[in-house]
């Protein structure tokens, strides 16, 4: 039996910043409401209830079809016990052109296609469920550690130009301009007058306290120490200023990544504690060896906090579930083939979760960095012609195979897997 006749009211509800529009079906396509509630408390609330009252069934036999996946609408439905769903926005605006060939679009006519989609098109829908809560503040902190990041890089190049402008032998020593030893090495000395004077024991401390080896203090005075810019007057003191400035931005941006770092991996470590617990529970065996699906994400090269994190946040329900192909085109893996008569084209997926396919470039590329099978795909993708991006694109999505067999094995990577398979089947032929 199909999604369609297991409803007894259909809902769309397009939302917005100020009023979210609301229409109701019946599995006959017959329009029993429309109507435009607030985005308050006490609006949400209404549209609740008058959802309700627009048809004598139990709550869990209405489905809400709306087009974004989170905020607070979707969180009161799911609390109310309705059965929610999301459309990507592309599909509706294809959908829309059922109803108005020419392009017309209000308000009104998305919530009734958002309606009419449950009624004849309802496995192109993604049904939505609770979150848990450690996932919400994973994915909320993963986020700000990504923003603070992009942050970061800002003021970095903030810092650059203006050193460029009267001082830029700082940026000869190989430091990070965000790295708090070149933070202390400006703050001693801010301006070639000033390095001049400087004793090289004074620097040598100062690398000493940051553990800093490849570099010496007669190697930092020289390079800061060699001929200065000529600047017009009052250059260098707004210069210094400025970075005064950016370096105090800088201080605070370092203190809250660090927060964000440490709070991801509490999250982590609560969840990890969770899931070994429910497996404990559902172990049929003494002997049945208990993993978590963080133990077996961990041991794949190539994941790390961040990526776990990223991958935890974004993809929790589609990792649980071992959902390979949503998860393979939500990072951006999954090829795109167009194909046309005599043209076939094979291009770059674009609709993707930009987070997700982040997490998939960078796991990606530290496993065709340490995993010996990775790296020579690479090579070879590589010596076939492939770019850097397509060759990583296809190692994260085997990679991704790779994670959804071991979630539903319970089983942890094993490296040699492949070389005894090989070797097995060789010593099998030998035998013939």
């Amino acid at each position: 039996m199909s999604k369609k006749f297991l409803f007894s009211l259909l809902v769309g509800i397009d939302w917005g910043s100020e009023f979210h529009q609301v229409c109701v079906l019946t599995p006959d396509s017959d329009v029993l409401g429309e109507k435009a509630f607030p985005h308050s408390g006490e609006g949400i609330t209404q549209l609740i209830d008058w959802i309700l009252d627009q048809g004598n069934c139990p709550v869990s036999e209405i489905a809400v079809n709306i087009e974004v996946p989170h905020g607070p609408i979707v969180d009161a439905l799911l609390d109310r016990g309705f059965q929610v769903f999301s459309i990507n926005p592309k599909q509706l605006d294809r959908f829309r052109d059922r109803f108005s060939p020419a392009g017309a679009k209000d308000d009104r006519l998305d919530a009734r296609v958002l309606a009419d989609i449950l009624r004849t098109d309802p496995g192109c829908l993604r049904q939505l469920g609770s979150v848990h809560p450690q996932i919400v503040q994973l994915r909320e902190w993963s986020r700000i550690k990504s923003d603070l990041a992009i942050e970061r890089t800002r003021i970095t190049h903030k810092l650059r130009a203006q050193l460029w402008r009267y001082f830029p032998q700082y940026t000869k020593l190989g430091f990070q301009l965000y790295s708090p030893v070149l933070r202390n090495l400006w703050m001693h000395m801010p301006t070639p007058d000033r390095a001049g004077r400087v004793r090289s024991t004074s620097v040598q401390r100062l690398l000493k306290q940051y553990r800093i080896r490849r570099i010496n203090a007669e190697s930092v005075l020289k390079t800061l120490r060699e001929t200065p810019i000529i600047v017009a007057d009052g250059v260098m003191d707004a210069s210094t200023s400025h970075i005064q400035i950016l370096l105090q931005k800088l201080d605070l941006n370092e203190k809250q990544i660090n927060t964000a770092d440490q709070t991801i991996k509490t999250i982590l470590n609560l969840l990890h504690k969770e899931e070994l617990s429910s497996q404990t529970e559902e172990c049929s065996s003494p002997d049945q060896q208990i993993l978590s699906n963080i133990d077996i994400l961990t041991s794949i090269p190539g994941v790390g906090t961040i990526v776990l994190a990223s991958l935890y946040a974004e993809a929790h329900s589609l990792l649980k579930t071992q959902n390979y192909p949503a998860l393979r085109c939500l990072c951006g893996v999954a090829p795109v083939t167009q194909r046309s008569g005599k043209s076939n084209h094979v291009i770059q997926r674009k609709a993707c979760h930009g987070r997700l396919v982040e997490a998939a470039y960078h796991w990606s590329r530290v496993a065709s960095l340490h995993d010996p099978v990775s790296k020579s795909k690479y090579k070879e993708l590589r010596r076939r012609g492939h770019s850097h991006g397509r060759a990583l694109r296809t190692i994260g999505d085997r990679l991704l195979y790779i994670a959804c067999v071991m979630l539903r094995d319970r089983t942890l990577f094993d490296p040699d897997h492949g070389s005894r398979q090989h070797a097995g089947q060789s010593d099998g032929a030998k035998a013939q």
